[in-house]
C-alpha cells in the first residue's frame, strides 16, 4: 500500500433532505458539513482515495435535491456526479501503470456518485475526498486542468450518445441545437460541427449566445420574444434553410420550444428529446414520483411531417446496455486527449459559496459548466 501523510479533515455538502423544488433545496434542504478525512490504512485492496479539486454541479444535481429526477440516492447524501483531483493514497493490489499518488484523475460518473448503483453511490464529488475502486478513475486527458475535466464526461457523453448512437448524425445535415448554451448544449454544438453538420443554436439570451458562436455554431436564433414568450422562430430556421427545414433537433429544453421546434423540422427529420429544462416540475416534489406536469407533443404535427421522435436517456441506455459505452467513452477522452473538444466554463465558485453556486445554475446564468472547487 501506498501511503499518504496524514490528511486533514476536510468538508462536504450534503442534502439533508428532499424539497419541494430545487429553488427550495437550495435555502433549506443543503448544509456544509465537516468530512473527517479518509484514513490510507482503511482503503480496500483496490481502492484510492482522491483529494478533489473541482466538482461540477449539473442539472441533473439541483433536480435530484428535490426528489424530481428519475434517479433518488437517498438523503442525507452528498452530491456531485462529476469531479476531478488527486490521488493521495492507493490500496496494495493497485498496479502503479494504473493509479499511483500523485495522478491526477477524473471518476467515471456513471459507477460513482449520486446517480450511480454500485459500491460507491456515497462517492459525491462537493466534498475534499472521495474513496473509489482505482478501476474507477480515469486519467485526465491531454491538458485538461481540474476544472475541464470535472465537466467532460457528462457532458460529451450525452451529446455523444444523442448524435451518433440516436441520430447518425451525418455530414451535410442541419441541426436544431436548443438549449444551446448549456453544459450540453455546447457539448452537442461543438460534436456536431466535428461531425460536418451545420448548426442552428437557440438560446434564450443573445449576450450567451456568442459563446455558443464562439464554440463553432453556424447561425445563432434567440427563442424569446421582448415579452419574455416563445416566439416564432421557426421563420429563422426556414430562411436559413432555404425553407427547407432541419434534419436533426436536439432539444433538452422541452415545453413551447419543442413545439415550435417541431415546425422547423424537415420533411423525416429526427426530433432527439435530451431534458427538459424549460419544465422542471414535471414530476411532484419531495421525491413523491408521478408526473402530472408532463410535456406533451402534437401528434398531427408529427404524422404529416414523418418525424422520427427519439428519447435519449444517456445514462439509462448504457444501464440497460452496458456493451454501448466503451466505444463511445474511448472516443470521447481521445478527443479530448487530441484537443477536438474542450469543455467550456462560465461559473467558478469556492466551497463556502455553494449556494451562490447552486442559485446561479437555477436561475440559468451558468453558459457550459459551473464548477465548486474543493481545495
Amino acid at each position: 500500500m501506498t501511503l499518504a501523510p496524514t490528511l486533514p479533515d476536510g468538508r462536504q455538502i450534503v442534502v439533508t433532505e428532499f424539497a419541494d423544488d430545487p429553488a427550495q433545496a437550495i435555502e433549506t434542504g443543503l448544509d456544509l458539513r465537516v468530512q473527517p478525512a479518509p484514513r490510507p490504512e482503511d482503503l480496500g485492496p483496490n481502492e484510492a482515495l482522491l483529494e478533489i479539486r473541482s466538482a461540477a454541479l449539473s442539472w441533473v444535481d439541483l433536480l435530484m435535491t428535490s426528489g424530481q429526477y428519475q434517479h433518488m440516492p437517498k438523503p442525507p447524501y452528498v452530491p456531485g456526479m462529476e469531479y476531478a483531483g488527486v490521488v493521495r493514497a492507493v490500496g496494495p493490489d493497485v498496479a502503479a501503470d494504473r493509479c499511483a499518488v500523485g495522478d491526477r484523475m477524473l471518476v467515471d460518473s456513471m459507477h460513482v456518485g449520486p446517480r450511480s448503483h454500485g459500491d460507491y453511490q456515497a462517492a459525491g464529488g462537493l466534498a475534499s475526498y472521495a474513496v473509489v475502486s482505482a478501476d474507477l478513475l480515469l486519467p485526465i486527458p491531454g491538458d485538461l486542468d481540474f476544472d475541464q475535466a470535472a465537466v467532460l464526461l457528462q457532458a460529451y457523453e450525452t451529446a455523444y450518445h444523442c448524435l451518433v448512437a440516436r441520430a447518425n448524425l451525418q455530414p451535410g445535415e442541419t441541426i436544431l441545437i436548443n438549449g444551446a448554451t448549456g453544459l450540453t448544449g455546447l457539448a452537442a454544438v461543438e460534436m456536431a460541427r466535428m461531425l460536418g453538420a451545420t448548426v442552428i443554436a437557440t438560446g434564450r439570451s443573445a449576450e450567451k449566445l456568442k459563446k455558443v458562436e464562439e464554440v463553432g455554431a453556424h447561425h445563432v436564433v434567440t427563442v424569446l420574444d421582448k415579452a419574455g414568450q416563445v416566439r416564432r422562430f421557426r421563420d429563422d430556421v426556414k430562411a436559413l434553410t432555404g425553407g427547407r427545414g432541419v434534419d436533426v433537433v436536439y432539444d433538452a429544453v422541452g415545453g413551447d420550444i419543442s413545439l415550435e421546434s417541431l415546425r422547423c423540422t424537415a420533411f423525416n427529420a429526427r426530433f432527439l428529446i435530451v431534458g427538459w429544462t424549460s419544465t422542471p416540475d414535471v414530476a411532484r416534489g419531495r421525491g413523491q414520483r408521478g408526473a402530472p406536469n408532463a410535456n406533451h407533443l402534437p401528434t398531427n404535427i408529427i404524422q404529416m411531417k414523418s418525424l422520427i421522435v427519439m428519447g435519449c436517456p444517456s445514462a439509462i441506455a448504457v444501464a440497460k446496455d452496458p456493451s454501448i459505452r466503451p466505444e463511445r467513452l474511448a472516443r470521447i477522452l481521445q478527443w479530448a486527449g487530441e484537443g477536438k473538444i474542450r469543455p467550456q466554463i462560465s461559473h467558478l465558485y469556492v466551497m463556502d459559496e455553494f449556494r451562490d453556486a447552486f442559485r446561479a445554475r437555477w436561475n440559468g446564468e451558468v453558459t457550459g459548466g459551473c464548477v465548486l472547487r474543493m481545495g
